[in-house]
């Protein structure tokens, strides 16, 4: 499936029906009075979050979505039936955005929370309504109103407790499947994740959902690679895990690595490069553990790391159990439920 996580459409609710004028007209009663019925309210436009949907793909190619009109009112006081409702469903994390003042509407963080983005026309009353005591034939009606119309935004952030960030080829994707539940992708190429993927991890019995990104490479500010768009997932992420090799084959120097991902990650948003960060240097079974000690002596210099950092490796699970238990820790520190 496709992961589309930014869409535009446009949502029309339902005119109000228009009321009705008519008089009786039936044998044996005379001046029988006027027996217009009002029109039906126009239908809404819902929009909900459901746990079941990942992605905004279903909005690639239908635009438009419009609620039915109210029917009109007719005679003997009959009213005109209501327009039918429509909701729209969307992944949890979706956000709503007027397209036209960039307002947010609503921000669906939640399973099944519904809101209201387009009322209906109210319905038009009927020649009955207006009847008085010095008005018995009245010929007055109102007409329904016109149904709101509203271009918005869509736009889809995985709501996630701990990301991963790094270079591809990193990792990231193998520690991901092997602590989680997620189908990751994994190849001996660069970008085998193309689009984010969420995981679910059980341990000490919490559960928190991890999310791994496509990796950023240098220039990725100006949409070298994959770009840096799906930083934004990471936006509602508590904790993040900077996975690095700490053995790269392409010759690079972890050090470099780690400042080209910062300086991306910076770039992209400053409150996002403020968030709790783990450094997890990944790959330890390729490499002896003297050389282990001087790359992360250098490390450890060269960029001023005071907080723990961690060495582990996704493949044969080394460390991991460790660094697992750690996150939830840290998760807890921040209220994690």
């Amino acid at each position: 499936m496709k992961f589309i996580d930014q869409v535009i459409i446009q949502v029309i609710a339902g005119n109000g029906g228009d009321g009705c004028v008519n008089f009786r007209r039936e044998k044996y009663i005379p001046k029988g009075g006027p027996d217009g019925g009002d029109g039906g309210d126009g239908g809404n436009v819902w929009i909900k979050s459901n746990n079941n949907l990942n992605t905004l793909v279903d909005f690639r190619f239908k635009k438009i979505f419009k609620a039915k009109n109210g029917e009109n009112g007719s005679k003997k006081n009959c009213s005109g039936k209501k327009g039918d409702d429509i909701t729209i469903y969307v992944p949890i994390g979706t956000k709503v955005i007027n397209y036209q003042t960039r307002e947010l509407i609503c921000d669906l963080i939640k399973n099944k929370q519904k809101v209201l983005i387009a009322k209906g026309g109210w319905h038009g009353l009927g020649n009955t309504r207006f009847k008085s005591s010095t008005n018995r034939t009245p010929k007055k009606r109102t007409l329904g109103s016109i149904g709101e119309k509203r271009k918005i935004q869509l736009e889809l952030l995985l709501i996630a407790d701990v990301g991963t960030l790094g270079m591809p080829n990193a990792g990231k994707s193998t520690f991901v499947q092997n602590i989680s539940n997620a189908k990751t992708k994994i190849s001996d190429y660069p970008f085998t994740t193309l689009y984010p993927i969420l995981g679910s991890v059980s341990i000490k019995n919490k559960k928190f959902i991890i999310a791994d990104i496509p990796g950023i490479i240098l220039g990725a500010s100006k949409g070298i690679g994959l770009g840096i768009h799906f930083l934004k997932h990471l936006e509602r992420c508590k904790i993040l895990l900077h996975i690095v090799d700490i053995h790269p084959r392409d010759n690079s120097n972890p050090i470099d690595n780690i400042k080209i991902v910062l300086s991306e990650l910076k770039k992209y948003s400053k409150n996002l490069y403020k968030k709790p960060q783990l450094l997890i240097l990944n790959k330890i079974d390729l490499i002896n553990i003297e050389k282990i000690k001087k790359i992360t002596k250098e490390i450890k210099s060269k960029l001023n790391i005071k907080k723990p950092y961690y060495l582990i490796s996704s493949l044969e699970k080394k460390g991991i159990k460790k660094l697992c238990s750690d996150i939830t820790d840290h998760l807890k520190s921040t209220h994690f439920t």
